[in-house]
Order: C-alpha cells, then structure tokens, then sequence
C-alpha cells in the first residue's frame, strides 16, 4: 500500500503484462513449430511409407520431449529438487498424460481433416476453457472475457477460411484434442500455483517422452529399424532440435512459470495467436496461399485479444477500489 492507505496496483499490472509478454513470445515459437514439423515429415516421406505415420510421429514427440526433459535437468539444476514427492509426480503426471492424449489425439485426426476444419475445432478449447473454469474456478469469467473468447475463437478457426465441417469420427477425435488442450490449461493453472513449476515441468517432460515412446513400440513392428530409419534421413536433425529446445523446453517452461499469473482464460485467448503466426509463416514460405480470410480471421482475433486485456485491466483497478474500501471502512471504525 502506499502512505494514503491504497493498495498499489503498480506490480500486480507489471507482473501480468510480463506474463502476457512472455506468453505471447511463446505463441510465435510455437506458430514456427508448423514449418519445424512440415519439414520434418517431409525429410521422413521414406520412412513414414514404410513404419506408418502413428509410429515415426510418436518417435518425434518422445525425441523432443526426452530433449526438453535433458535440458531441463543439465540447465536448470533446481528442477530437481522435489521429484520424489508425490504432489509433484501426480501433478507432472497429470499434465504430461493431458499433453500426450491432446497432441495424440489431434495427430490421429489429421490425415481424414482439411486445415482450416482441424484449426477451427482445435481452436474451440478457448470456450472449453471458460466453460470449465466458469465450473470450477472462484472466479469465473467476466462477460467482457466472453466476448474475447467468442472473437479469438472465430477468428482462429476463420484464419484460413470458413471450415468445411461434416461430423465423422475425424472431427470428433479434433474436438476429443480441444478437450484435452483445455483441461492442460485448467490444470496448469492449478498445479504451477499451488506447486513450483519446475519439478512439474520435469516430470511433464518425463511423461510425455515415456509416453509417446510406449506408444511407438506398441504400434511399430520393427522399432529398432524404423528409428534407425528417421536419424539417418537427411534433414531430420535441425528441426527436430528447434521443436526440442523451442516448442518443447522454452514454450512450455514459460507457460508454467508464467500462466498462473493470468486468468487461464485470459490466457487461452492469448494463445490463439498460434494459428496466426504458423499462417504468417507459411505464407512467407509459400506454404500457404494469401486470401483475405488471413486479413479478417487474424483482424478478429486481435480484437478478442484486446478486449481481454482491457477486461483483465480493469479487474485490477475494479479489485483496488475494493480493497482500498475496505481499509477506508476499517480505519474510521
């Protein structure tokens, strides 16, 4: 408080905005993951014709996160510090398994899916989130917060035009993802408050990479043959280092250092940013053909954007009223 009693607000805002900062950096490396992955699997055409897409994808996914899960350990040593404790193996083991069934899940869907379909159903963990923490949270969102949800939701899925939806077991199994992808919001939220966030980074990591591998071998026939296969195809190498170190360890270490310090709704609005830096850098590549979708799409989804941020403003300045009424109430009593 300052000399007149009132709460200062000065770091609460500064605290946040870095959060939202941080955040929004991790959105652009993770819009950069689109071309990491596409150049990957094509290095992989040979072996992903002969083993199958599951297997050399699940291989990918365990090879970043194991990488990430290295890095974690060799640069920042304190993450090690209460492994053994059983808080943070169930809360790394709940957040790695909803990261696994989430990317597993929407990487199933992808091969019966058009892009801009999968984009807009992904995109609806947004409105799942809200939908789940206006259940679960003591503090719901707000109606300006729906609204941004309502604008970051359209225009992500609108980015690359409107979505050619027909139900089959494809987009259900993407909106199965969405789920997943909302429920690891919520749950970071949780845990990375309540708990420090880099032994739970760790055991995420750990899960993930365990994960994955498990599954790879329950799907492959030849194992030994198929990773043999995948590092020794020419061009695999640089960018599955990128998606190690910059979508696995960077993205995520910030996204639990950091998300507890934004309203988890506050913060999947941020992260409908993904999709517009991926079509921004697809295009760059001429990977993706402009259209004006890119322009109102992407033109939405900032709107969603600020008026979330100026909702999450003037929480602040709306819960400083109140708290400088109270001590005004309780001094002149």
């Amino acid at each position: 408080m300052d000399e007149g009693g009132r709460t200062d607000t000065a770091p609460f805002v500064k605290q946040r905005r870095k959060a939202a900062v941080v955040l929004f950096s991790v959105t652009l490396i993770w819009g950069a993951t689109f071309i990491w992955m596409k150049q990957l699997l094509n290095a992989l055409a040979g072996p992903i014709q002969t083993h199958g897409s599951t297997s050399v994808v699940a291989f990918l996914v365990g090879a970043r996160f194991f990488m990430a899960f290295v890095l974690m350990l060799v640069l920042i040593p304190s993450s090690r510090r209460s492994l053994g404790t059983q808080p943070v193996q169930r809360g790394g083991a709940l957040l790695g398994g909803l990261m696994l069934v989430g990317f597993f899940s929407q990487m199933l869907a992808l091969d019966d899916i058009n892009p801009s379909t999968s984009a807009f159903l992904t995109s609806l963990y947004v409105v799942m989130t809200a939908l789940l923490t206006a259940r679960t949270s003591d503090h719901p969102p707000t109606r300006a917060l729906w609204w941004g949800v309502l604008l970051a939701t359209t225009g992500a899925g609108f980015i690359e035009g409107p979505p050619h939806l027909t139900w089959g077991a494809a987009e259900l199994v993407t909106v199965l993802s969405a789920l997943f992808f909302a429920l690891h919001i919520v749950a970071t939220q949780r845990w990375t408050t309540d708990h420090d966030p880099l032994p739970l980074t760790v055991m995420s990591f750990a899960v993930v990479s365990g994960g994955a591998w498990v599954l790879m071998l329950m799907v492959t026939v030849s194992p030994g043959a198929m990773v043999d296969d995948v590092l020794t195809s020419t061009g695999v190498w640089m960018p599955l280092i990128c998606l190690g170190v910059g979508g696995s360890f960077f993205c995520l270490l910030m996204l639990n250092m950091y998300q507890r310090h934004l309203h988890p709704v506050h913060a999947a609005v941020l992260y409908t940013f993904e999709p517009v830096w991926a079509t921004l850098f697809g295009l760059g590549l001429g990977l993706v053909p402009f259209t004006w979708w890119i322009v109102i799409g992407g033109s939405v989804l900032v709107l969603g954007n600020v008026v979330v941020e100026l909702a999450a403003t003037s929480s602040v300045e709306d819960n400083t009223l109140e708290n400088d009424s109270k001590v005004g109430s309780g001094s002149s009593s």
